[in-house]
């Protein structure tokens, strides 16, 4: 069976954590971290490559010893060395690491302090009261572990949209070249661009139905075949996502796409539409008594019910039946109205291009402009930037922008918000700078009302343009912080300040929905990927099906202006 990059990342990253719970040393596992995350994000499979015999190193930070264990993990499935480091702790301290708050330092303490060696002990001693005894951790902590306990059980259950992409795709790819295919799609979730999926639903025309199901059923990354018949079959891949494969007539494939695609909050209401009308919906078609009217391709199943087609992101039933049955939708952006991005990092702080290489890897995509907006001097683990060597960046991206044409380096910095809502680095250092991008990284544990707080007086700084991943959270991973957001939507749009949308697939920070009320209260959403690298700037795609989820329109996305418009509303955000 064929490894992915995503396997290849996810063992560089137990790698990294194991040897952080034994106390290795930290650039060793900072250099496990940072090969994991340019491998996630790399367009090219590893395993392709190796099999051809090319070396992977040179790829960013794949050195020797690395690209060795890429190769053998291709060849036998494996690495020895993360082998060995499981057989040397406890297997349950990696179920405890993928708690919210619990890095593999606090799990080392719990191990060494409590005797603590899975969740089920995790568990009793939190209820116990002895995980709050521990210095450094809490009443806070332990009701966060209990918490953490208790989504996980929720999380075990679905897998982040950008860990199923590529094997969607690869499975796709598969089923496409079997002889006889004429229309193939993914439903359910998927296709409306839900943060997480479930379970994955495959739609198929094909001339010889019984060919697709031996080659679904077959396929090298199927672990477990849990039915097959004539056109329907279900199996589990080795990831442990359940696949629902389905081969339907050609007069059926439009009702099938819009009935499987859902949600069911959405169909229900288009049914009950089609129910006044005396229609009857299903996934063989729309009827009228013994009689089809439609069923072909989706235009024609919403058409029949007095419905435009809605796009598949909005299907969620908050007003999109409504709106389809004026006639009207809304133009979603697409991924090729964007003209730049507005938060990237480099070399100069935790990034793993320079500021020329981001450049050139933005100038490809067409894009005409790139902000570099590297972490201020507070976060030190990033290497961050104090007001001397932000100058000195500042000097270096006007010498790069006089060598290219038609194309844009932005000035910027990422500004750590500190607890009491000041920012990290004095107004002065603003002053020669594009755009001020603030965020917080630390005191995740303030109360709602200070959180809050905390938030306006950083978007009440003069210089502040960008307010970075509102609600600070991981997907699966970290809990947003508690905050109102429909009070820093208000006082962003009175500011004049906008939003981000981190594209980043673990982040996608704005929610949709809290997308949809940004738009309305006509606050501009800048949609941007947090580069670390060159190869993130593809994590756009990420960013674009959450702002469809979020009817966000071209209009609506601050970096779909044009250079030259673009400029102008970064400095209207500057209030003097």
């Amino acid at each position: 069976m064929p490894v992915h990059n995503a396997d290849i990342a996810a063992a560089f990253d137990e790698i990294a954590d194991l040897l952080e719970i034994k106390g290795e040393n930290p650039f060793r596992v900072r250099a496990y971290r940072n090969a994991s995350r340019t491998i996630s994000d790399l367009g090219e499979p590893l395993h392709e490559r190796v099999e051809r015999g090319e070396d992977v190193v040179g790829i960013p930070g794949i050195g020797k010893d690395l690209s060795q264990k890429i190769g053998q993990m291709v060849i036998t499935g494996r690495i020895a060395q993360l082998e060995e480091l499981r057989a040397s702790l406890p297997p349950g301290l990696l179920e405890m690491l993928r708690l919210p708050g619990l890095g593999p330092k606090r799990v080392k303490i719990l191990h060494d302090d409590l005797n603590v060696r899975d969740l089920t002990q995790l568990e009793k001693a939190a209820r116990e009261g002895k995980i709050r005894e521990i210095k450094g951790f809490g009443e806070k902590t332990e009701a966060s572990i209990l918490r953490g306990i208790e989504m996980r059980q929720v999380y075990a259950k679905r897998f982040r949209r950008s860990a199923v992409a590529p094997y969607a795709d690869a499975l796709v790819k598969h089923l496409r070249a079997v002889p006889g295919v004429k229309q193939l799609e993914l439903a359910g979730s998927f296709r409306r661009a839900r943060e997480t999926i479930g379970d994955l639903d495959i739609l198929v025309e094909a001339e010889d139905s019984a060919a697709v199901m031996d080659a679904f059923v077959a396929y090298d990354e199927v672990q477990q075949v849990l039915a097959k018949g004539e056109t329907k079959a279900s199996v589990v891949l080795r990831l442990g996502l359940q696949v629902d494969l389905r081969v339907v007539p050609r007069e059926s494939f439009g009702a099938a796409l819009q009935y499987f695609t859902g949600s069911k909050e959405h169909n229900i209401a288009v049914r009950k539409l089609a129910q006044a009308k005396g229609l009857k919906v299903n996934e063989y078609g729309v009827m009228r008594g013994e009689e089809s009217v439609a069923g072909r391709t989706e235009k024609d199943v919403y058409a029949a019910v007095g419905l435009a087609w809605p796009p598949p992101e909005i299907r969620e039933n908050r007003g999109e039946v409504e709106l389809a049955a004026t006639g009207k939708m809304p133009k979603l952006i697409e991924a090729g109205d964007i003209r730049g991005d507005l938060h990237n990092h480099s070399t100069w702080s935790d990034g793993a291009n320079t500021i020329e290489e981001m450049a050139r890897a933005a100038q490809a995509l067409g894009y005409e402009y790139l902000a570099i907006c590297d972490h201020s001097k507070r976060l030190t683990v990033a290497n961050g930037l104090d007001a001397v060597r932000l100058a000195k960046q500042m000097d270096e991206i006007e010498r790069l922008n006089k060598t290219f044409d038609g194309f844009r380096i932005l000035k910027g910095v990422e500004c750590d918000i500190l607890e009491d809502g000041s920012l990290d680095l004095e107004d002065r250092v603003f002053e020669e700078l594009d755009l001020v991008v603030v965020s917080v990284h630390s005191k995740f544990n303030l109360t709602r009302e200070e959180q809050t707080t905390r938030m306006q007086k950083a978007l009440d700084n003069p210089y502040t343009t960008i307010l970075a991943h509102p609600t600070g959270r991981l997907i699966q991973e970290r809990e947003p912080y508690e905050i109102d957001i429909p009070r820093i939507i208000e006082h962003a749009r009175q500011r004049g300040c906008y939003l981000e949308l981190n594209a980043n697939p673990m982040r996608l920070d704005l929610n949709d929905v809290y997308c949809q009320m940004a738009k309305e209260a006509g606050v501009l959403i800048s949609i941007d990927v947090d580069g670390h690298q060159a190869q993130d700037l593809g994590n756009i795609s990420f960013g674009i099906g959450q702002a469809r989820r979020g009817w966000l329109e071209k209009k609506s996305v601050l970096n779909t202006r044009p250079l030259s418009e673009l400029l102008k509303l970064l400095a209207k955000a500057r209030r003097f």
